[in-house]
């Protein structure tokens, strides 16, 4: 379990958050989260198997194929597919701090395998209510 100053201080000291499942769809809740992000200063790097360019920036197939260290791995993908998202996070040269599973999402096995890792895992929260509700927002 992450307690609220934790999640501050790791949304506060994050830089690079990947988000996984972008997409630019107007109306779709990971529209909306990521385009607050972006807006919060975050350098956000979206992650598609088939979508390029959402909200106008380089989109990677994979977390494997982006260039540079990841603070935060935010997902917006189905719990059975957290897993397996936490066994490439868990290939990566430089390991995120955290590992964020948006509203509805839950996986105990990805959850294990990170925390094992010294990687904090948040379940079933969105990330831009948890900014908010924090007092964090720049704007």
């Amino acid at each position: 379990m992450i307690f609220d100053e934790s999640m501050r201080k790791a949304l506060t000291d994050a830089k690079v958050i990947a988000i996984i499942g972008a997409k630019d769809k107007a109306g779709q809740p990971v529209d909306r989260v990521g385009t607050y992000l972006i807006d919060q200063g975050y350098t956000v790097i979206p992650v598609h198997p088939v979508r390029q360019n959402v909200w106008g920036l380089v989109t990677y197939k994979s977390i494997a194929d982006i260039p540079v260290p990841i603070d935060i791995v935010n997902v917006f993908r189905a719990s059975q597919y957290c897993a397996a998202h936490a066994d490439e996070v868990l290939a990566l040269e430089h390991k995120p701090n955290m590992f964020w599973m948006q509203s509805g999402i839950r996986s105990q096995d990805a959850g294990e395998k990170l925390a094992a890792n010294e990687i904090a895992v948040v379940e079933d929260k969105c990330i831009m209510v948890e900014h908010s509700r924090l007092g964090l927002e720049s704007i």
